[in-house]
């Protein structure tokens, strides 16, 4: 990353908590390099319009793992502003292609104009409606598909995504610790299909799974 410049130090809402020992999370908040102008932006922007971004450091995790698997194609479910996008796009290079998809127009008129900012425009392909529609008509294959879609379409999404990830890929998602809410009484109907998905996850034979407790917990899984 070049052109760093500092954020804010309060707690924004989507540091979430509820999985780390406080301490622990701000630590590990503090120890982040500043994210670059538009990052940071997009950072006060999502803390005070309640737009749902990963964070930086599970975006630095992202970004580590294309890298690592030399990813080319991904393909992102539920882009929101584009926060994870532009991390996915930076990842990726200037021959890899990232689809960015959300139900929300607005939403992705605003991640065009952050895109075209951060100088990744020609990487992504911005597609507005939803997204497991849009996988289900999939015809190639991903090496990694980023899952942060609503928590109800959990379940279905593993169903889907499985088929469109190529061999030694990725499929990674967000939100699988769900702020400890898995393991209290009467769960709702979000929480129940995380519960369904985290065990579809383990139990699959095509998959080799890990959680990882940052943030809400990010669910790596790599196809067999």
């Amino acid at each position: 990353m070049t052109n760093q410049v500092s954020t804010k130090a309060s707690r924004p809402d989507w540091r979430m908590g509820g999985i780390t020992v406080p301490e622990v999370e701000d630590y590990i908040y503090e120890m982040l390099p500043p994210r670059d102008e538009v990052l940071s932006e997009m950072e006060d922007d999502a803390a005070k319009n309640d737009y749902a971004i990963v964070g930086p450091a599970v975006a630095r995790v992202l970004y580590q793992l294309a890298v690592i698997s030399r990813a080319n194609k991904i393909f992102e479910m539920g882009s929101a502003i584009g926060y994870s996008t532009i991390w996915w796009a930076r990842a990726v290079g200037e021959d890899g292609t990232v689809i960015y998809t959300d139900g929300d127009p607005k939403r992705a008129e605003k991640a065009r104009r952050y895109f075209e900012r951060a100088g990744v425009t020609k990487r992504i392909k911005v597609r507005v409606g939803d997204a497991l529609e849009f996988l289900s008509e999939e015809k190639e294959q991903y090496d990694i598909i980023f899952n942060d879609v609503d928590k109800t379409d959990y379940p279905r999404v593993f169903r889907l995504a499985l088929p469109r990830l190529k061999s030694g890929g990725l499929f990674i998602t967000d939100n699988v610790l769900w702020s400890g809410k898995l393991r209290k009484p009467n769960p709702d109907a979000s929480t129940k299909a995380i519960l369904e998905f985290n065990k579809l996850i383990f139990e699959s034979r095509d998959l080799f799974t890990t959680i990882l407790p940052l943030r809400d917990g990010v669910a790596v899984c790599v196809k067999k």
